[in-house]
Parts: structure tokens; C-alpha cells; sequence
């Protein structure tokens, strides 16, 4: 799923290319799409962009007239340019947003269907689709050990629970984990301050660096390798290779749809972290540390 650096990217190619255009039709190719019933597309088209933004891991286009066209990429949604009038994809394909220099293809990789469209009037309305997570790089550290601590979560679920801090997701939260050298099972309530500040500074940190890097990257290209696996990660989709830091062996957990990555060096003092079915499975069996690997 795209998180906050890749979606900064999106926002600020949207708005270099589209800031000021007409957006003159939404071409819809999926009846699952659209997730609101008013506006209408009609009422919404024939404004002009006033700029984009970012509400959690959505994209907000504002448009004159109070109105906002909020697209939810989920995990396989991605965003393309294309010339006026483009066609929407066969199959992947969702919508096509038309501006006069050019169109925005929604496309979603996945037959599972799960990203969408919503067409909001107002401030209100569009306020009511903010799962409230706090901006990371807009706060300061007390700011985010107060809500970290509220949340009551594990680190690994807090950091990308989207009504605890925004944009943050299972990618970017790996990386941060391992530059702050904390078990993604460690629970905020526990931490020492040095730990508190360690989090906050890799959080700020890696998310700076990595929006910096992708930026780059893109440059004057539209960003057409959004992924959750960079091959500069150090640990993030990087499972039984080296870490970076300290030359073990990258652990994986797997969850539901969504996995932890992390070095038990750096992180887990050594230990390995129980994965729920195959420690099951395994039962007595189960390695505890890193050494019962070897």
C-alpha cells in the first residue's frame, strides 16, 4: 500500500501538472468504485483544482466550489498519467480522472476490489473521512510519546494505525523499527524516554529521507514504481537476507495480509519472535533464538 512518502510524491506531481486545470469529466470502468451518492459526477466536474493533500493514506483533490474527490488506494491502487483522453485499462483499470492537459488513471492491481472513490461537498463532510492519526513530521516528540502511549497498542500496530498517526503503513514502519532498534512487539507503555525519543527521531527520520529519496528518483517523471518493496529497504521485504547493521538474517512474521520484518540482532535482543500458525504448528519445536537457526 502506498504510505507517506510515495503519496507525497503523487501530490506534489498532481499539483505541478494539474494545479489550476478544469477537471473536465470522471470516466468511471467500475461500478464498485464510487462510494458516495452526492454529489453527482456531474456536479463535481467543471471546477477547477485548487491543489491536493493527503488525509491519512488518501489522496484529496480540492476543487473549487467546495468540492473534494478522495481516492483511496488501499493496497494495490495506483495512480497514472496519461494523455487527454486516455483509455481506462481493461481490467485493472478503474476511472479516469480528465483535465485539459492531460487524465489521472486509477487502476487497482487486485481482483479483490478494495480501493475507492468518494465525491464529498464541504469541509464537514470531508473532515468525517479522517481516521484523526496525527501528522508525524508535524509534531513534536511529547506530542507523539502522548498519543503512542494512548493508543495502547503494540509499536508495530500503533505507527501504522491510521487514527493514531497518518500515512504510516507496514513498509515504512519496519524500516523505522529497525533504524530505532525496537521490537515491533514492544508496547509504547514500556519504553524509556531514551527509547521515546529514539522512535520519534527514526520515525521523523526515515520518513524525511525516504520521501527525499523517492523524489529524486522520480524527478521530473511522473512516479510510476510506487511499491511497497524498495530494493534499498533494509529490512522490509528483505526476509533471510543480511541486515544491514549487523549481518543476521532479516525475520519475518506473517499475519493475516500484512507481515513484520525485523532483525532479532538489533531489535529483539536475539530472540525470535513467535509467528502465530507455524509456532503452533511447531509447537516445542520452535526456535528462540537466533543461535537455534544456525
Amino acid at each position: 500500500m502506498p504510505e507517506l512518502p510515495d503519496l507525497t510524491v503523487y501530490l506534489e506531481h498532481i499539483d505541478r501538472r494539474l494545479e489550476g486545470e478544469t477537471l473536465t469529466g470522471i470516466r468511471l470502468a467500475s461500478p464498485f468504485l464510487l462510494r458516495t451518492v452526492a454529489p453527482s459526477v456531474d456536479e463535481v466536474c467543471g471546477n477547477r483544482l485548487l491543489g491536493s493533500r493527503r488525509l491519512g493514506k488518501q489522496i484529496v483533490l480540492a476543487l473549487e466550489g467546495g468540492f473534494y474527490v478522495v481516492i483511496h488506494l488501499m493496497i494495490s491502487g495506483r495512480l497514472q498519467w496519461g494523455a487527454p483522453g486516455t483509455a481506462v485499462p481493461k481490467g485493472r483499470g478503474l476511472a479516469a480522472f480528465d483535465f485539459e492537459s492531460g487524465c489521472l488513471i486509477f487502476t487497482e492491481a487486485s481482483k479483490k476490489k478494495r480501493a475507492s472513490l468518494k465525491l464529498v461537498h464541504g469541509e464537514a463532510d470531508l473532515a468525517a473521512l479522517d481516521p484523526g492519526g496525527l501528522e508525524v513530521l508535524q509534531i513534536d516528540r511529547d506530542a507523539f510519546a502522548a498519543r503512542i502511549i494512548d493508543s495502547n497498542h503494540t509499536l508495530k500496530r500503533a505507527l501504522t494505525d491510521q487514527r493514531v498517526f497518518a500515512g504510516i503503513g507496514n513498509a515504512y514502519s519496519d524500516e523505522i523499527l529497525l533504524r530505532a532498534q525496537l521490537s515491533p512487539f514492544k508496547r509504547p507503555v514500556n519504553l524509556s524516554e531514551e527509547e521515546m525519543t529514539r522512535l520519534f527521531e527514526a520515525c521523523v527520520n526515515v520518513l524525511s529521507e525516504w520521501t527525499a529519496l523517492l523524489r529524486a528518483e522520480t524527478g521530473d517523471k511522473w512516479p510510476n514504481k510506487v511499491t511497497a518493496f524498495h530494493e534499498q529497504m533494509a529490512v522490509h521485504g528483505k526476509f533471510k537476507e543480511p541486515c544491514p547493521v549487523c549481518g543476521s538474517p532479516v525475520q519475518r512474521i506473517v499475519y493475516a495480509e500484512n507481515e513484520a520484518n525485523y532483525c532479532a540482532r538489533c531489535q529483539t535482543e536475539g530472540r525470535l519472535l513467535a509467528d502465530r500458525s507455524l509456532s503452533r504448528l511447531l509447537k516445542d519445536n520452535w526456535p528462540k533464538r537466533l543461535e537455534d537457526l544456525e
